[in-house]
């Protein structure tokens, strides 16, 4: 994969949910809601609060999805980002 974000935006690969509740419970894709955390995987050139491989927190409707490679991420502008995971 070759992408770099433009302006001050991160390409952001999402955290995978849960597919069991704690107790065992199977999870059904269409009752699952979209992780609203991702790894970093790209950065522009204007970003300098966040690094490749930081895990970050958005709002659940922030970015655009965009295909590369057949994986799905998430381009998002670094004021959507709401922290870093540490």
């Amino acid at each position: 994969m070759n992408f770099q974000p433009l302006g001050k935006r991160v390409l952001v690969q999402r955290l995978e949910e849960a597919t069991t509740t704690a107790s065992g419970i199977i999870i059904p894709d269409n009752a699952k809601e979209k992780p609203s955390s991702g790894t970093v995987v790209a950065v522009s050139d204007k970003v300098t609060t966040v690094e490749v491989g930081n895990v970050v927190v958005f709002g659940k409707y922030s970015g655009t999805e965009l295909v590369l490679d057949g994986k799905t991420y998430l381009v998002i502008a670094t004021s959507d980002l709401l922290g870093i995971v540490k």
